[in-house]
């Protein structure tokens, strides 16, 4: 017999996971409304499908969703620049084009272990430097990096979420982390 999760228990999982998928879908997307709403939109696709599920099978399930969801955001981004680029021709080339410079990165507070300032802007410093690098990886080398690494998924689970075999998960993780050494090695981080 399973139980199921109750409404706390899966607000509660919401609540846990919130910020870590909002960096995993800021790294895939790189853009901090798609990305906030990329998570909000896998939120709402959890409670709606899955709410009667095992609170065990939630991470799974709502990782699963996550890449997925990121998935149609590329899918859509690829269909909007087709047609933009078609119509492009029929609009002048003096529009503005500035980006805000804004990065939500920065205003999450880092959990820190210890009160010396020194020690704190190091490990803040750090943090930047690792976010950067991750930023730099290919999609899929980064997906595979994000679900082992740091959401801490099997290699059978990452190979289900991402819809590929185990040995593909090895070969981008490996990948990642070779590209992402190489990358810090050369900030002067000793790894």
């Amino acid at each position: 017999m399973t139980i199921l999760a109750t409404r706390q228990e899966l607000s509660d999982f919401l609540a846990e996971i919130e910020r870590r998928a909002y960096k995993q879908a800021l790294f895939a997307v790189q853009d901090t409304h798609a990305a906030l709403d990329i998570v909000q939109d896998s939120m709402m696709k959890l409670t709606a499908k899955y709410a009667t599920k095992p609170i065990e099978e939630l991470p799974l399930l709502f990782q699963r969703i996550l890449q997925n969801t990121i998935r149609d955001y590329y899918r859509r981004q690829k269909i909007r620049s087709l047609w933009t680029s078609l119509f492009s021709s029929f609009t002048p080339d003096d529009r503005d084009k500035n980006h805000e410079d804004f990065d939500i990165l920065e205003t999450l507070p880092i959990k820190q272990e210890s009160n010396d300032p020194g020690t704190q802007l190091e490990k803040a410093q750090l943090i930047q430097l690792i976010e950067e690098a991750i930023k730099t990886l290919p999609l899929r080398q980064r997906e595979a990096f994000i679900l082992r690494y740091w959401e801490e998924m099997s290699l059978a689970e990452t190979a289900i979420i991402m819809n590929c075999s185990e040995g593909s998960v090895k070969t981008h993780c490996s990948r990642a982390t070779h590209t992402l050494a190489t990358i810090l090695k050369a900030k002067g981080v000793e790894l």
